[in-house]
């Protein structure tokens, strides 16, 4: 049987009306809540104010099996949160509360708000700081099937909540086991970059090489398309939306320096010191937001020169995290290098620790094979199953 059919099969013979929101739910912002009050209660019930992920911990809560919330502001505004138990919801999250005596089921509530991201964004206000306004939102018409057979209706909603959870279940738990493999692969990570005394000297990243940076690209003279890509700190390792002419990418990458295949670029700000290889393809990058060491790997290579940017600690000397690296800071920065007084076992040992995170890295972090791509895989099935079952004709199409 089609998808099609085992969906009108499943709808045969009822109705469905499109009802406010604010009929069916309680919809009310929760309490206060800010890094310093966090900061100073800490405990075990989540945080859930401006995103869907717990901004912190704390050791009361305002709110108990209530899970659904949209968010009232920012840069996440109209995303649709869950959060199961007990927890302390922010008042930068609405609760969407059923009513008593509304045949609803609030996951079957869940899904379908989910679906209707774009119609809840739509009532958003995007001047200044992007905001909902509850009123707006109370006036959101959903979807419910034949609301005059409650029996029915949660019965038709109950077969849409098995069929949708199966695909969220199996995508919580496939993210589950990949979270479980990083937490593995960083534990063999800092085992095999952990040495015995006598094994390793921790030696200066200046030992190394010099700090380098490629040349001050001005914003007049970047544009929204072209030929060269232009990565600056806020699309490092992601994909760039600014690029600049090939006049002047060769121009620079001929007079002023410039990384080689393999050296690894760091980030001096923002996220500071992530780290991304250079695979030489055309590209230019941000002066001081991105470097690199120059490095003829004669004494580290360059691929274990990226896991240990992984693990070193970037601290001032008074032992305060900066908002920045500079040159300076960079070139203190301690890394442990094995059998640092016979170079040739040195690079070996390196070699075969880098083999070894190479092919657990793969395991785990692939792009196209493995957990990510199966999670990737599962969501979109996901999306496309909620889509079938919650894409009912909307009041236009009705009365047409």
């Amino acid at each position: 049987m089609s998808d099609r059919n085992f969906v009108d099969r499943l709808l045969d013979g009822a109705d469905v009306e499109w009802l406010a929101l604010g009929e069916l739910t309680k919809i009310k912002a929760g309490q206060a809540v800010n890094k310093r009050m966090i900061a100073s209660n800490p405990g075990d019930y989540p945080v859930i104010n401006s995103g869907r992920e717990p901004l912190g911990y704390v050791d009361k809560w305002n709110t108990a099996d209530d899970p659904i919330g949209v968010t009232t502001r920012g840069a996440g505004v109209g995303s649709i949160t869950w959060q199961e138990g007990k927890y302390y919801r922010g008042n930068l999250n609405y609760s969407v509360t059923i009513e008593e005596g509304v045949s609803v089921q609030t996951r079957y509530l869940y899904h379908l708000l989910m679906e209707m991201q774009a119609d809840i964004q739509s009532l958003c206000t995007y001047d200044g700081i992007p905001a909902l306004n509850a009123s707006n939102l109370k006036k959101l018409l959903v979807p419910i099937p034949c609301p005059s057979n409650p029996e029915r209706s949660l019965e038709i909603q109950g077969e849409i909540v098995r069929i949708l959870d199966s695909f969220t279940e199996l995508t919580a738990e496939l993210t589950a086991e990949l979270t479980g493999r990083k937490k593995q692969y960083n534990y063999y990570r800092d085992q095999l970059l952990s040495f015995k005394d006598g094994e390793v000297e921790w030696k200066p990243l200046g030992w190394v090489g010099e700090v380098r940076m490629c040349k001050r690209v001005l914003k007049k003279q970047t544009s929204d398309v072209g030929e060269i890509p232009f990565f600056k700190i806020g699309t490092f390792g992601k994909e760039a939306n600014s690029f600049i002419s090939r006049e002047l990418f060769e121009d620079y990458r001929s007079r002023y320096s410039y990384p080689k295949v393999g050296e690894v670029l760091i980030s001096a700000s923002g996220t500071i010191g992530r780290a991304v290889i250079f695979d030489g393809r055309e590209a230019f990058f941000q002066d001081s937001n991105i470097v690199w060491l120059e490095n003829d790997e004669s004494k580290v290579l360059n691929k274990y020169l990226f896991y240990c940017y992984q693990i070193v600690d970037w601290h001032v000397s008074d032992g305060g995290v900066i908002k920045r690296l500079y040159n300076d800071n960079i070139k203190r920065t301690l890394i442990p290098i094995p059998f640092p007084n016979d170079p040739r076992r040195s690079l070996l040992e390196q070699a075969r620790i880098v083999d070894i995170l190479d092919k657990f890295d793969a395991l785990t972090n692939s792009i196209t094979d493995g957990l990510p791509r199966e999670i990737e895989l599962r969501q979109k099935q996901y999306e496309y199953y909620r889509d079938l079952l919650l894409s009912f004709p909307n009041p236009e199409e009705v009365e047409a």
